[in-house]
């Protein structure tokens, strides 16, 4: 009676034990995916396309700026006058132009009526010649002009989106090129997390999963985001990664993109990241 006894409990004791094992096979579910970074932006660095000296700057370093604010311009007091001889020019030539057309009319008109008896081949020939050579001057005249009306234009820096003065440059009175910029911004909108994620956790995360972020500088508040770009291709940890071990692990970076209205995220904030997961039924 002893030995089925013994038997049943040595059975139940198995069972028990694969269930256990089991259990400690299967890692443990998680409501949410923690990661850690830092918060990043793009930057573009604004120049002039004239070589001219800086006439003024209208903004300061934290200024935020809409798309085609103006915020600097160069002299253009030597470029204005060329604006107005060009012209000046134009109109000239297009008189002129205006005058050799009608001369080449007449003269093919008298050299039709008379059957040519009037007006001699080569004089006909002249007068087509002269057309045409004050009709390409006409163009070349509108182009040179077009060009110059360009340069004064570019005379004006304008934002080119919504941003925040990063840095100025340069000042009044330097003098500006195409190679050397004026002014730099930090475009604030979008704002995203840079974070980094292990092999294993990438099965967890997929693009437009909603994200929270925080930062150590505000605490006990939120921002919203989701996952915008999840890298195609693994690489070390950043060297910002101080441990040894980490620093040769590979991990696949990650953008956050995250809603900040009130512009109060700054680069290079580091940030917290926590990405809910969806429970699965068992």
């Amino acid at each position: 009676m002893k030995r089925p006894l013994i038997l049943l409990f040595l059975a139940a004791l198995a069972v028990a034990g694969w269930f256990g094992w089991q259990h400690l096979l299967q890692p443990p579910q998680r409501d949410a995916l923690t990661l850690y970074g830092n918060v990043d932006l793009r930057e573009v660095d604004l120049a002039f396309n004239n070589s001219q000296r800086i006439q003024s700057i209208t903004v300061q370093e934290g200024d935020h700026v809409h798309p085609g604010e103006v915020l600097a311009r160069l002299d253009t007091s030597r470029l204005v006058p060329q604006v107005q001889v060009a012209a000046a020019t134009l109109e000239l030539d297009k008189a002129n132009a205006a005058n050799v057309a009608l001369q080449w009319r007449r003269a093919l008109s008298l050299w039709k009526a008379s059957q040519g008896n009037a007006i001699s081949a080569q004089d006909l020939d002249n007068a087509r010649a002269a057309e045409a050579v004050a009709t390409a001057k006409v163009d070349a005249d509108r182009a040179q002009l077009t060009l110059l009306k360009a340069q004064l234009a570019d005379a004006v820096l304008v934002a080119p989106t919504a941003a925040t003065v990063r840095t100025r440059l340069l000042e009044p009175g330097d003098m500006a090129s195409p190679q050397t910029p004026v002014l730099s911004l930090a475009i604030t909108n979008p704002k995203w997390v840079r974070v980094y994620a292990d092999e294993t956790d990438l099965p967890l995360i997929h693009p437009g999963q909603k994200a929270w972020v925080e930062v150590d500088g505000l605490p006990g508040q939120r921002f919203s985001g989701w996952v915008g770009f999840i890298s195609p291709e693994a690489e070390f940890t950043p060297k910002s990664v101080e441990t040894a071990q980490l620093r040769t692990s590979l991990v696949y970076e990650v953008r956050v993109f995250v809603r900040d209205p009130h512009d109060d995220l700054r680069l290079g904030m580091p940030a917290t990241v926590i990405v809910p997961l969806a429970r699965t039924r068992q």
